[in-house]
């Protein structure tokens, strides 16, 4: 996000919306929701507000459902 903010400061070529949600696909949700709070990136897009807590929930369902009682 913070990558991304400078990016759009400077007007240079910007990550994909794509790219981002990737990447909290892949685990990066909770640092890309706190990078959208700290940096004040993509808080006005309504896909970002709701799609990356949505993301933290169902990553956590899993974690909680699937990897903790393989780990117990």
């Amino acid at each position: 996000m913070y990558s991304d903010k400078k990016k759009a400061i400077k007007s240079q070529y910007r990550t994909p919306e794509k790219t981002l949600f990737t990447w909290a696909l892949l685990g990066g949700s909770i640092g890309s929701i706190a990078g959208m709070q700290k940096f004040r990136h993509k808080t006005r897009h309504t896909t970002f507000r709701i799609g990356m807590p949505l993301i933290f929930i169902v990553e956590g369902y899993l974690f909680f459902e699937y990897v903790l009682p393989l780990l117990l």
